[in-house]
């Protein structure tokens, strides 16, 4: 990886706090930063990594912050940016918010987590409940002679930490997918694939082992199995606590759980899926004044289920004003910052079908077709249902399933 050094920055471009790791950079560079980035956008070629002579710029924005990692050297990117995340995610657990205040308030715990997060450029401790474990956010004291390193630093199981009890041992298994699929003018699916991630709640004592077993083609296969439905999954990604050389032997997941909430393995599957809300748009125009647009959007997934949080945005005009709605269900607004119609349901039953009629007002059709036609585009989650039908099951103490969710992205070209 060899980052050289990471900077915490505020919108500005101030630095709030740093941390150099190799010295091989001068430490001034990071001044060139925002003013290559500044430039960069508005040319229109604002990329992830900024180059200034021999020294980049890799950088992320989260929130009122951009994190920065400078190098001279040609280092793997993405093991950079999934360090920049992996701050996020350490930074957040601890302050629950991060921001600039954040930074500001815990200056010190943020020292010290950078102290131990990297090491001349290498990441080494960045699991957030291992840190938690030594670097605390009270104040601490100085016992001569007390100072001792966690043995999960140390540990073979350096992500779980001895002596954990619990009266109740349970583990929880929640099966999260969600699925992207972009839909032509004609109604054809162009492409369409679902991206999963397996999470745990893992309430264990002491070092239990578990096992996972999955509806897997590959392992059907092995094991003469090859019957009812299985899944191909693709760019399969593990916690570091799955043993890997079991799973590619005989593809049985067999780890130690972490304690408390984690996750366990992510994935992808190539492959066809019928879009679970159809969409179908209707733009009209009338004397070259007014325009109107009616979507309507069906169910076509079981009766039995309830997609949640529907959001249908509808591209308009960037001249449109005077905006009317008529809604059978849920909510029309108009968001001229972005150009849209937001439709909002707040609970869409299996099955049913629903319309939505917007009216507005052209001062100037002119430049309407120089504008293109933006797709229309369709979130919801469905709890306890996953398209790509994995199944679970799992030996050890009290494992269960206590969810299946699919959290759904569709677009469609507008007519």
């Amino acid at each position: 990886m060899s980052s050289s050094a990471i900077f915490v920055l505020d919108l500005e471009g101030e630095v709030l706090i740093c941390r150099n790791y190799k010295g091989d950079v001068d430490m001034a560079e990071i001044d060139r930063f925002l003013p290559l980035l500044m430039q960069h956008e508005e040319e229109g070629l604002l990329c992830p990594v900024l180059s200034h002579g021999k020294v980049h710029f890799m950088w992320i924005k989260h929130s009122n912050l951009y994190l920065v990692s400078t190098t001279n050297k040609n280092s793997n990117a993405s093991l950079v940016y999934s360090f920049l995340y992996k701050i996020v995610e350490v930074f957040t657990e601890y302050f629950k918010e991060l921001e600039e205040e954040s930074i500001q308030d815990n200056f010190v715990v943020v020292y010290e987590l950078l102290d131990e997060l990297m090491d001349f450029g290498f990441p080494q401790t960045t699991d957030s409940k291992i840190l938690q474990e030594y670097i605390t956010q009270e104040g601490a004291k100085l016992e001569v002679g007390k100072s001792k390193v966690p043995t999960t630093v140390t540990n073979a199981v350096s992500w779980r930490s001895e002596g954990i009890k619990y009266k109740k041992n349970e583990v929880f298994i929640d099966v999260i997918e969600s699925i992207n699929v972009l839909v032509n003018a004609n109604g054809s699916v162009m492409s369409s694939d679902i991206v999963g991630s397996i999470k745990l709640k893992t309430m264990l004592s002491g070092m239990p082992e578990l096992r996972l077993g999955l509806n897997d083609r590959v392992l059907f296969g092995l094991t003469g199995r090859d019957k009812g439905k299985t899944v191909v999954m693709e760019d399969v990604k593990f916690h570091q606590c799955v043993r890997l050389s079991r799973f590619d032997s005989d593809r049985t997941i067999s780890f130690i759980p972490p304690d408390g909430e984690s996750e366990l393995m992510s994935y992808r599957i190539n492959t066809h899926v019928k879009p679970l809300i159809w969409i179908e748009s209707v733009i009209e125009k009338f004397s070259h004044s007014r325009v109107e647009i009616m979507v309507k959007a069906k169910g076509q997934f079981k009766k039995q289920s309830v997609a949640n949080n529907v959001e249908v945005r509808v591209p308009v005009p960037s001249d449109a004003d005077s905006p009317k709605f008529k809604t059978s269900t849920g909510q029309a607004k108009y968001v001229p910052e972005k150009n849209m119609v937001v439709w909002t349901i707040k609970s869409f039953p299996g099955g049913k079908e629903f319309l939505m009629r917007a009216h507005f007002g052209l001062p100037s059709v002119e430049n309407n077709e120089l504008e293109g036609k933006p797709p229309v585009t369709v979130k919801f989650e469905i709890p306890y249902f996953t398209v790509s039908g994995i199944q679970t099951t799992s030996s050890g103490p009290m494992c269960k399933t206590s969810g299946i969710s699919v959290f759904v992205t569709s677009t469609w070209s507008c007519r």
